[in-house]
């Protein structure tokens, strides 16, 4: 299960990019944007996330995804079009020479923080 691994890598980026004088402000929420080709489950993604953020200060944090389509772009035509089959081609042509124009991201968007008291 690569959802653990992920995780994982999610809570070290989230706590190297909360600044030194926020480390004491808990994180709400974790935006994530997770493309279809990256073939992560995201149920499990969200398990994985509350087993490795339990008993720290990320315990509680909500992991929030975005799937986004894979969107493709025609090398011999030129037309855009969204693959929602395991065949890529194009959905205009029908040529198999196309680029992926998203469909792979893997980003932690935002992160949402508790207000300051």
């Amino acid at each position: 299960m690569h959802e653990m691994g992920i995780a994982m890598q999610i809570v070290d980026i989230v706590r190297q990019a909360i600044p030194p004088q926020m480390k004491d402000v808990s994180v709400e929420a974790v935006n994530l944007k997770l493309g279809k080709l990256t073939a992560v489950v995201p149920e499990s993604l969200r398990f994985c996330f509350t087993v490795v953020t339990k008993d720290t200060s990320l315990e509680g944090a909500k992991l929030h995804i975005e799937e986004l389509p894979i969107v493709v772009q025609c090398r011999g035509c030129g037309f855009h079009s969204t693959i929602d089959t395991p065949e890529f081609k194009c959905a205009q042509c029908g040529g198999p020479d196309l680029d992926i124009l998203s469909g792979r991201e893997l980003t932690v968007s935002t992160i949402e923080m508790a207000e300051e008291t």
